[in-house]
């Protein structure tokens, strides 16, 4: 096999499986209020039903390692490649402590804290990875949309359970 075709199915399956395992992470915090202190909230009508959420956050996760994959390709030393990269590192771990903010601390507050930040940082990464790679960039958009979904509902678990 090629080296750098063997090289980008490394990087790829690096990728996929990194985003995949900071799901499995946050999933720690998540799995075990759901049928207990998520499941006695007060959820607003346009909250999915809870099987939903784990093949859109396994899909969503896909698609990060993918694009983290078409940003990594470019090489660490072109221009951008490390920021952008260190950002996206950044934002999924932000990604992770939402999981415990909200499920973890049972916080509607403090997830919308941090889910806020989050969005901020996805929106930054999106950035940053159109300079680098349209491919990359693109793949984020679903991400970001979700992520902004996951936080007017957020605020409205807040409001109906304060």
């Amino acid at each position: 096999m090629d080296r750098p075709i063997l090289s980008d199915i490394v990087k790829l399956l690096t990728s996929i499986i990194v985003c995949q395992l900071a799901g499995l992470i946050g999933s720690i915090a998540t799995t075990p209020a759901i049928p207990t202190w998520y499941a006695a909230l007060i959820k607003p009508a346009l909250a999915p039903p809870n099987w939903v959420f784990a093949p859109v956050w396994t899909t969503l996760f896909l698609l990060m390692g993918i694009s983290a994959f078409f940003v990594w390709r470019r090489r660490l030393n072109a221009p951008g490649v490390k920021l952008a990269l260190g950002i996206f590192a950044v934002q999924l771990v932000i990604n992770i402590l939402w999981s415990f903010a909200f499920f973890g601390l049972r916080s509607p507050l403090a997830g919308l804290f941090v889910i806020a930040v989050l969005w901020a940082a996805i929106l930054v990464t999106v950035i940053a990875f159109f300079r680098i790679s349209r491919a990359g960039g693109a793949l984020l958009i679903p991400y970001l949309l979700w992520v902004s979904f996951a936080a007017l509902l957020n605020a409205l678990i807040l409001v109906l359970n304060t």
